[in-house]
């Protein structure tokens, strides 16, 4: 049996041909706990990268005989690698190079001599956002949900209780979603923020409590299984002694 690549520990590859840059890299990620290997070319990835399911790539852009901005874009063009996050970490620091490379499917970009607090917590801000990049695909396989009278199509986008069909937003819909493949889990307000935020759209901890609201409104006596966690989140609650479930899967 295959194993999802949700199921599997995170792991970074740093593409450096500096050695003392590649171990402070290194050095710098270790409080991260997370397995790291280093490659000093793209020649010397590919294999690794093929073979393996990367949760973060860091790649330099002057590389020898490949640059790491042209894999960079070949990586980005494939499907296998859409779900994994690739910092740029380089010395070209001027902000034509910062636009290419950003256009060209860097999630973030780190300019050397980078400062080793600053490179950590960019770092865990794309591990945090390929968690939620996975939970999203799991959700997605999730076709249909039933719990506590509530059903969820999510192939349909579409909402009953009782029998009745409910109409919520695109974003209600998400957070929905979301909420119930999680029940019994408290989901902070910055999880959900990384869930629903979009292009062109700007999403906060106070948009988040407003479609809670409407969800609350539109849900009626069903909103009572949706709980505040104060200073924190919202859970949907579980219970396996209070009701049972149905879940079908793709």
């Amino acid at each position: 049996m295959t194993t999802k690549t949700r199921d599997l520990p995170q792991s970074i590859l740093i593409i450096e041909d500096e050695p003392q840059i590649a171990d402070l890299i290194e050095l710098t990620l270790k409080p991260l706990q997370i397995a790291c290997e280093k490659v000093s070319s793209i020649e010397l990835a590919e294999p690794k990268i093929n073979s393996s399911a990367y949760s973060l790539i860091l790649i330099d852009w002057m590389l020898p005989q490949k640059q790491g901005i042209d894999y960079l874009i070949e990586l980005n063009q494939s499907p296998q690698f859409q779900k994994t996050q690739k910092m740029m970490i380089t010395a070209k620091g001027d902000s034509d190079s910062i636009v290419r490379a950003l256009e060209s499917g860097a999630d973030d970009y780190v300019v050397k001599p980078f400062v080793p607090d600053v490179l950590l917590a960019r770092v865990k801000n794309l591990l945090k956002r390929h968690t939620m990049i996975i939970e999203k695909s799991d959700l997605a396989e999730r076709e249909t949900l039933n719990h506590l009278g509530l059903h969820i199509d999510f192939g349909k986008v579409e909402v009953q209780v009782n029998g009745e069909v409910i109409h919520f937003t695109p974003s209600e819909f998400k957070l929905l979603g979301f909420l119930l493949k999680s029940r019994g889990k408290v989901l902070s307000r910055d999880q959900l923020i990384d869930l629903i935020q979009g292009q062109d759209v700007t999403v906060t901890g106070r948009t988040i409590d407003t479609h809670v609201f409407a969800l609350r409104k539109k849900l009626g006596t069903w909103a009572d299984n949706i709980e505040t966690i104060r200073g924190v989140g919202y859970r949907v609650h579980y219970s396996t002694n209070k009701f049972v479930e149905n879940i079908t899967t793709t």
